[in-house]
């Protein structure tokens, strides 16, 4: 039975949902409070990662982020600030952040990263897109040998998940990227990853939704829900209301505060990233992780993104010059012979990654309201789980089968 449905949010999330569902056969809209060009969306790492096994509420995290709250060039930080959801999420992040639960998410993280790869793939073959993708792996540069020994214990682990893992010296490393000059101990080299050019990607499918007839809605905020007992019947924005049967909220960093005007608790901290695109030519062929610098480098279609820092500091956009400068440096401490082009590092941009306190997302239906359901909190997995999560929500509304256990991704889990 077609349904009249709304999403709030237009980001990988949002618009995956409203593929699935307009493929279902339903009427779709979508309202963004954004100008349908910027996020995290656009600014990621574009890696499809079912080698991110490890949640990022691994134990100690905490205490490297309080550690590195003062600097000012640090991968990870936590910024204190007086608010109450705040200081909640902080401390379900703690109670999450153990051994035994981070390996009890292990096969979940894996399982769902692999689901939205073979997705991705399926979308790659079908006439409606025409978009960068390639499956070329994941390396994981290492500098020192305490950084390689951690990597290769996960990397052991996604062996034993099924995943294809090879450890290398610094001649295998060449042996893979003959073009460059990597200045790495070795890596932990997993060939389960892929990547994109999000903006490529995020443009293709707004342009075939757009032809599809969904409605998509640009800079228009949420102001209200219309409701009746448990089921929402419209939303009011600045200059309209819309009605109808279910509603999707998959708004990023944003979800906390609108779930919050119907009543329900759904822990979110925004997690800033940022990302350098540097025209030139690099001659960097695989995607990889610089571990010590905690910086991703991407080869998209027409220039190489370096991109890093998790930042939870509240919702804000502001740029650290400081932060986008260490990633720069980065490029040039583990690539010889590369400089970043200064017009490249002063065009950086940034966006605010969703972290849910035990590092797994928020899929599913609400318990408050039948017609409500929630896909946001993915972290760094967000571009990674876009179709993923898309298609998990659209068989919850179209009432089939779903293709994962969708306990683990409770969005009540701590309502």
């Amino acid at each position: 039975m077609s349904k009249k449905i709304i999403i709030i949010g237009g980001g990988i999330i949002g618009l995956s949902t409203a593929y699935y569902l307009h493929k279902e056969g339903h009427e779709v809209s979508i309202v963004d409070q954004s100008d349908g060009n910027s996020g995290a969306s656009y600014v990621n790492a574009g890696i499809i990662t079912p080698s991110h096994i490890i949640s990022l509420a691994a134990p100690g995290m905490i205490n490297k982020g309080i550690k590195w709250m003062l600097s000012s060039t640090s991968p990870f930080a936590i910024k204190p600030r007086f608010d109450i959801d705040f200081f909640k999420w902080t401390w379900l992040f703690k109670k999450a952040a153990t051994h035994q639960k981070v390996t009890q998410s292990i096969p979940i993280i894996k399982d769902i990263n692999v689901f939205s790869k073979e997705l991705y793939q399926e979308l790659k073959t079908t006439a409606d897109f025409d978009f960068h993708f390639q499956p070329k792996g994941l390396m994981m540069y290492y500098q020192t040998d305490k950084a390689g020994e951690e990597e290769w214990s996960v990397g052991q682990r996604a062996i034993q998940e099924g995943l294809r893992v090879e450890l290398l010296d610094s001649k295998g490393i060449q042996q893979y990227e003959p073009e460059v000059d990597v200045n790495a101990k070795g890596a932990v080299y997993y060939h389960s990853d892929a990547h994109m050019t999000p903006c490529e990607y995020m443009k293709q499918l707004k342009t075939y939704l757009s032809a599809q007839g969904v409605k998509i809605f640009t800079q228009e905020a949420v102001n209200d829900f219309k409701y009746t007992g448990k089921k929402i019947t419209g939303i009011s924005t600045d200059t309209q209301e819309l009605h109808a049967d279910e509603f999707v909220l998959a708004a990023g960093s944003w979800t906390p505060l609108l779930a919050k005007k119907l009543g329900i608790n759904i822990p979110v901290q925004a997690g800033k990233g940022y990302r350098i695109n540097a025209p030139q030519k690099t001659g960097i062929q695989i995607p990889a992780i610089l571990m010590e610098a905690k910086v991703a480098v991407t080869p998209m279609h027409g220039f190489t993104r370096f991109a890093g820092t998790m930042e939870i500091g509240g919702i804000n956009d502001t740029i650290s010059t400081k932060r986008v400068q260490t990633i720069a440096s980065a490029a040039s401490k583990y690539y010889n012979g590369l400089q970043l082009e200064q017009s490249a590092v002063d065009s950086a941009a940034c966006g605010l990654r969703p972290c849910s306190p035990d590092g797994l997302p928020y899929i599913g239906t609400t318990k408050n309201f039948d017609n409500l359901h929630v896909g946001t909190g993915h972290a760094m997995m967000g571009w990674s789980l876009g179709p993923a999560t898309g298609k998990l929500l659209s068989e919850i509304i179209s009432e089939k089968s779903s293709s994962l256990d969708l306990k683990p991704f409770s969005p009540d889990r701590y309502n």
